[in-house]
């Protein structure tokens, strides 16, 4: 008897790709503002004329988005917006934060964000869950370049983050919040946007090779540019790693290894009208440990799990009336194979095998009413197919889809004053209709310095084609549900010098789907005819908290910042033994603090503590996984105008911890590396 970690082992596809983000030296400047709100949002053409029409999700768009400060976000309304004017919480890592904290692995880096919480099975590429606000992983949306990812073959449906490296991402925005009105189907938790690097006016060649600890190496190389109306950026990585055992007990080491092609091309066939075409490309395999013979206790094995993941988009961009509507037609392919192998005796032999496609056609328009109001609104239609099979049992074959429709305005009435409300439709082939409603404020009475921000959400999440249609399939399930709200102050002082921000949250979930266990004679129930157990609405919870923020520059090249989240996650499920108990792997509080000085002769250091609380590994909280600390030091130097060498140690005090029980987690390691910049 084998485990299966791997929901989505190794998708890390592109991002274990181009070269990491670079300094913008080679690139055309950008102006990061955003135009605003309700006035057409432009970019240059390379004959300098203004080439209207680029929505925020256009090559063009991601472009500009990509190398855009802080101070704008585009995962909100999905269009470019001032931090300001958005009622949501949002955290922003730019390019400059990622370069700066040196982290292989995009989960790493979302740890450090409030709101987030990350779970384990071992080290990098194996299972990586992450819970934003106490949600389940399945119920975050994951975006690459405006692609959303989902494996329909997992029964949840949900992203692995544990193959996601940073490799040529350029921008990180964590939404926290249901934001299904606008991202559809999963987004209870939030959404986890990733913009990688995009296109360059003109020829730029970025590149980064590290090595270091566990026999780890990583390479990396981009090339970008722009030959008349056409523009790209093509890019390929290798990582590989001998990594630590994924049982925490044993003493084989279980590595990981990754490599793919990433590819975004934009045409500008006129000032309003452009066509884009992306690509990513992963092959990944990730060692994992299960229950071998003939004890079936918990242990090192040989196994692996292999993923293959290709992924594609094709859209055009029309901008009429000036560019005052902005029109994008899309069309978007995820193709998630998945297989387990155990090699023991000599010979491999698959234990498991998946596949989960993903098409998705969509329309977006964003209409300027003129400088007080700016409506987004448009149309999908995503239809899922998955196969599964293991040795044994008949192969299991499932499709869904969804049509939905969605409108969202955004009014400015007054300076200062930013009011958002939408409404979402989705109609599915099993289980019907969902509506979803969201509302949201943000008011600065000063011009900023001081912002109050106000939401109301709703979300949902549809069966997966899994729990529908699989062996222990149920097709009277109904989509999970929620409702929250949540409230918050941002405050700057002495010029931005100091910036506090201070949020608290409430969601409560309904119709939540768990597997349920069936006893073999049950004669009447749910239970009839499915022995092995079938899926069922029977869940509820409840999360509640503060997420807190403080960030201070005191001097150039200085800066303290730090994160705090108390969070509360409780089973509401009236009747079972988990009511009013601990949701499993929710620690109710943590901390991050990073502090970074860039002296004056070039020299940059930091260092990053994170110290994550107490949580239960399961629902009836009999087993408590104790809280730990990490601390991570790094350098970097400028060798010259285009190369700089720079060096981390990660675990520096060697903390023995476990995420998910039983599991091990890396010790202290140490990373160098030099990076090339053209």
């Amino acid at each position: 008897m084998k485990t299966n970690p791997i929901l989505l082992s190794g998708a890390s596809f592109a991002l274990v790709l181009a070269a990491p983000a670079v300094a913008r030296s080679a690139n055309r400047p950008v102006d990061p503002s955003p135009a605003p709100t309700g006035q057409p949002e432009t970019v240059q053409s390379e004959t300098g004329q203004s080439a209207t029409g680029q929505s925020a999700e256009s090559t063009a768009g991601l472009q500009r988005v990509a190398d855009a400060g802080r101070d704008v976000v585009v995962t909100a309304n999905r269009t470019a917006t001032p931090i300001d004017r958005v009622g949501q919480a949002v955290t922003v890592l730019d390019t400059a934060t990622i370069e700066r904290r040196q982290a292989s692995n995009v989960s790493d880096l979302l740890l450090q964000t409030p709101g987030v919480t990350v779970a384990r099975n071992g080290g990098v590429g194996t299972t990586t869950s992450l819970s934003i606000r106490g949600a389940e992983t399945d119920q975050t949306v994951a975006l690459i370049d405006g692609i959303k990812l989902n494996d329909p073959s997992s029964p949840g449906g949900g992203f692995d983050f544990g193959g996601l490296l940073v490799g040529n991402i350029a921008r990180i925005e964590v939404l926290r919040g249901a934001q299904s009105v606008l991202w559809g189907n999963q987004a209870i938790g939030g959404v986890v946007n990733l913009i990688t690097r995009q296109p360059t006016d003109h020829l730029a060649v970025n590149a980064r090779a590290e090595g270091g600890w566990h026999d780890t190496g990583q390479g990396f190389l981009n090339v970008s540019d722009r030959i008349g109306p056409v523009s790209a950026s093509l890019g390929g990585g290798y990582y590989r790693t001998d990594g630590n055992s994924a049982f925490a007990g044993g003493r084989e080491k279980d590595g990981y290894r990754n490599h793919g092609f990433n590819g975004s091309v934009g045409v500008a066939l006129a000032a309003n009208l452009s066509v884009d075409v992306r690509g990513f490309y992963s092959d990944g395999r990730t060692d994992i440990d299960g229950y071998p013979a003939p004890l079936y206790a918990f242990g090192d094995t040989p196994d692996y799990a292999l993923t293959k993941q290709a992924i594609g988009y094709a859209g055009v961009n029309l901008g009429l009336f000036d560019g005052r509507l902005k029109n994008r037609f899309g069309y978007a392919y995820t193709d998630t194979r998945r297989r387990d192998i155990d090699p023991t005796g000599g010979v491999d032999t698959e234990t498991f095998r998946s596949r989960g496609l993903n098409n998705r056609m969509e329309y977006q328009g964003v209409l300027d009413l003129g400088p007080i109001v700016q409506a987004t609104f448009g149309a999908e239609r995503e239809v899922t197919r998955f196969t599964t099979m293991s040795p044994g049992s008949p192969q299991t074959i499932g499709r869904a889809a969804i049509w939905s429709g969605y409108g969202q305005l955004v009014v400015t009435p007054v300076t200062g004053l930013t009011a958002t409300g939408g409404v979402r439709h989705d109609d599915h082939n099993v289980f019907g209709g969902a509506t979803t409603f969201s509302g949201s404020g943000a008011y600065s009475p000063n011009g900023g310095a001081t912002v109050l921000r106000g939401s109301y959400s709703e979300g949902f999440k549809a069966p997966t084609p899994y729990q529908l249609q699989s062996e222990y399939g149920n097709a009277a399930l109904r989509p999970e549900r929620s409702h929250g709200w949540d409230a918050g102050v941002t405050q700057r002082a002495v010029g931005g010098a100091i910036e506090a921000s201070a949020t608290w949250f409430h969601r409560d979930s309904a119709d939540l789907i768990n597997f349920v266990s069936c006893p073999e004679a049950a004669t009447s129930g749910i239970c009839v005819n499915r022995p092995f157990g079938t899926y069922d609405n029977v869940a509820r919870a409840t999360s509640e908290g503060l997420e807190a923020t403080l960030a201070l520059r005191p001097a150039e090249g200085f800066e303290v910042s730090g994160s705090y989240t108390y969070l509360d996650a409780t089973n509401r499920s009236v009747g079972t033994a988990a009511y009013g108990r601990r949701l499993a792997r929710r620690p109710s509080q943590s901390v991050t603090a990073n502090v970074d000085y860039r002296w004056g002769f070039g020299l940059e250091t930091g260092a990053t503590l994170t110290d994550v609380g107490d949580s239960f590994d399961d629902a009836s909280n009999a087993r408590r996984l104790p809280g730990y600390v990490l601390l991570a030091v790094r350098a970097s130097y400028p060798v010259t105008r285009n190369v700089s060498v720079y060096g981390r140690v990660e675990n520096l005090t060697d903390s023995v911890y476990q995420t998910i029980y039983r599991y091990g987690q890396p010790g202290r390691a140490a990373y160098g590396g030099i990076r090339l910049s053209y």
